[in-house]
């Protein structure tokens, strides 16, 4: 999935956790078949590379349950997660590249295929239609999250009750890990000093969305790779938002949304989303400000 995986388990004895994480990791790499939006033989680029359809077409199980969250918080953040954003966020990775904001009519013509009107679920029989010409779907922000949701299960039907999937930076874990409290993960600091928490958590999901990594500056200002899909550029920053909830799917595409939305708004957004809470970080001149919801586990120490 472009990014990499790693699994740590406790298991019985060495064979059950190798033949568990095995496991796990081949339903990773049998999801990428399904969810991957740059292998052009995925199930989700072919469905993407048919756009426009005149008729809905069926698809599989997996693909689904991705498209059904993603709609349900499209919804439910009012437009501030879609996964019809493949052209804006093609646009703007050419403009990261470049160094120049997208031209107006590009970012119109990239605007025009994404929305609630570019896709369209039926759930009696499980179909999908993309309406527009130009839709592209793109499942950063809840592919991954989903992929770690499902090899966990894995790990499970394995007798795995004590686990984490680091999917570059997107944990979830399991039970605690043998004599602990839970799993101590270290939130990184938006930049170096003073900003960094240390959270204990079991069976749960934590995911940050910022610009630590992918950010750049355009006309003098700081811009992520996260692209706002109701303007079509990168959230501005500096900024980071770390969400934890129950699943990876949900902590996944909540970071996202909330990044976009930013404090107010994506604070009521996670307050609305069972078991999930929230940590806002984001500079104010000098200064670096950190604002948590309720919820929000206290730090832990040292990891």
């Amino acid at each position: 999935m472009g990014a990499p995986w790693r699994i740590t388990v406790h298991a019985a004895d060495h064979g059950t956790g190798e033949r568990a994480v095995a496991a796990a990791l081949a339903e990773i790499e049998r999801l990428e078949k399904v969810l991957s939006d740059y292998d052009p033989e995925s199930e989700l680029a072919r469905l993407s590379a048919a756009a426009p359809m005149p008729e809905p077409v069926a698809v599989s199980e997996d693909l689904w349950r991705v498209l059904s969250a993603a709609e349900d918080l499209r919804r439910r953040s009012a437009g501030a997660f879609d996964i019809t954003v493949g052209p804006l966020t093609a646009l703007w990775r050419q403009a990261r590249r470049s160094g120049n904001l997208p031209r107006a009519d590009k970012l119109a013509a990239a605007r025009a295929a994404v929305g609630e009107d570019a896709l369209e679920l039926l759930p009696a029989s499980r179909g999908v239609r993309l309406p527009k010409a130009g839709t592209r779907l793109d499942p950063g922000g809840i592919g991954m999250g989903y992929a770690a949701d499902r090899a966990l299960e894995i790990l499970a039907a394995h007798g795995i009750g004590s686990a984490m999937i680091d999917a570059s930076g997107d944990i979830l874990v399991s039970g605690p890990p043998p004599g602990r409290p839970g799993w101590r993960i270290l939130i990184a600091p938006l930049r170096p000093g003073g900003d960094d928490a240390t959270i204990t958590i079991t069976h749960a999901a934590v995911t940050t969305s910022g610009d630590a990594y992918q950010a750049a500056e355009i006309d003098g200002v700081r811009y992520s790779h996260i692209v706002d899909p109701r303007t079509g550029l990168g959230v501005a920053g500096p900024t980071a938002v770390t969400v934890i909830a129950p699943d990876a799917t949900t902590a996944d595409a909540l970071a996202t949304a909330a990044s976009v939305l930013g404090l107010a708004p994506g604070s009521t957004l996670v307050g609305r989303s069972a078991g999930a809470s929230a940590r806002f970080v984001w500079q104010e001149g000098t200064e670096i400000r950190v604002v948590t919801t309720p919820g929000w586990p206290g730090e832990s120490g040292p990891p």
